[in-house]
């Protein structure tokens, strides 16, 4: 079973729709690859009658497509320069700012995936529980995948997923084994909220940002939803917070929102008040 050029491009248009993800043409095996369990799975005979259901679905089978083709890849620490800068340059800059202010720090990993990132950050900031002392740090952990979420909040890894990014005293302070299995260890899991959410849609209700790691998201969009996602995210921002993204991507000739900040070429800070 294959997919023809005409049900490629209405499923695509219904994923671009939902997820602002967009599909190349060269994607067709990837998409069939990932949809053939969904028809299984919904008693559905062939991709052209997906197509033809995702005008009127559900909504489970519409978060059913939407998990499929979104890539949940992610490991621990991942690129490690993120959190070197996070550990050496953020945090020292927003705990001398807020200093004797009361406010707290929130940081927001915007696509948490499987919960890696997230994780990672709350591993960085008990690592620095000196620096941030008296200071109450919540991290909000975001996803349009309900599956990818599921596992996050589980927070429960096998062995080649635990051990991708985290050395070994890393994953025996934070985690707990099980089996073959590692758990993250509750007071981890506790710095960390994750809640379903997707980037395309008002944000309104996820209050005010320090810190947020929107990586390796903006190159799955097309430059129109990329500049709809960063105004998004501005609004969210504090106007001294940082915004890290990933290595691949930049802002040049595509937003105005946010400078960088000379620090590396992927942080930035906003560039005004709105």
């Amino acid at each position: 079973m294959s997919i023809d050029q005409d049900t490629f491009d209405k499923i695509a248009r219904f994923v671009v729709l939902e997820s602002g993800i967009k599909l190349s043409k060269n994607k067709a095996y990837m998409m069939e690859t990932r949809l053939a369990p969904i028809l299984t799975r919904f008693g559905i005979s062939s991709f052209q009658n997906l197509a033809m259901r995702l005008l009127m679905a559900t909504a489970e089978l519409r978060q059913a497509v939407v998990d499929a083709m979104t890539t949940n890849e992610s490991f621990f620490f991942r690129d490690q320069t993120p959190f070197d800068l996070f550990n050496n340059i953020i945090l020292p800059k927003l705990v001398e700012q807020k200093s004797g202010t009361g406010k707290g720090l929130n940081i927001w990993c915007a696509a948490a995936a499987t919960g890696q990132e997230a994780y990672s950050l709350a591993i960085s900031v008990l690592e620095n529980a000196k620096l941030l002392e008296g200071l109450n740090v919540k991290i909000l952990a975001t996803d349009i995948s309900q599956s990818a979420l599921k596992t996050a909040q589980d927070g429960l890894y096998n062995q080649f997923e635990a051990q991708r990014g985290l050395s070994a005293q890393r994953l025996i302070t934070h985690f707990d084994q099980e089996g073959t299995a590692w758990r993250v260890k509750p007071n981890v899991r506790a710095l960390v909220e994750f809640k379903e959410l997707n980037l395309l849609q008002p944000l309104g209700n996820i209050g005010r940002m320090d810190i947020v790691f929107c990586r390796n998201v903006l190159i799955y969009f097309d430059v129109e939803t990329k500049q709809k996602v960063l105004l998004g995210i501005r609004k969210q921002m504090n106007p001294d917070g940082y915004l890290m993204l990933g290595a691949a991507e930049t802002l040049i000739g595509i937003s105005k929102e946010f400078l960088p900040t000379g620090e590396h070429q992927n942080l930035f800070q906003p560039a005004s008040s709105l």
